[in-house]
């Protein structure tokens, strides 16, 4: 279910920042397909980063 949540909100954000993005950009328009490509994107990276990060406590400081 983290998987799907992760996913979802990702979408919205960066459908969100791709419209904003493309409104300040002068003569740009919004194109939802760049947007998603952009947001499975950002959701793999968001997967990969954290596998990578230990889960384990540190033993000494």
């Amino acid at each position: 279910m983290r998987f799907f949540w992760t996913l979802f909100w990702s979408f919205l954000l960066v459908q969100m920042l791709t419209y904003v993005v493309s409104s300040m950009t002068a003569g740009a328009e919004y194109d939802f397909v760049t947007g998603t490509i952009a947001a499975v994107g950002v959701t793999i990276l968001i997967y990969v980063i954290t596998a990578l990060i230990p889960n384990e406590p540190v033993s000494k400081h």
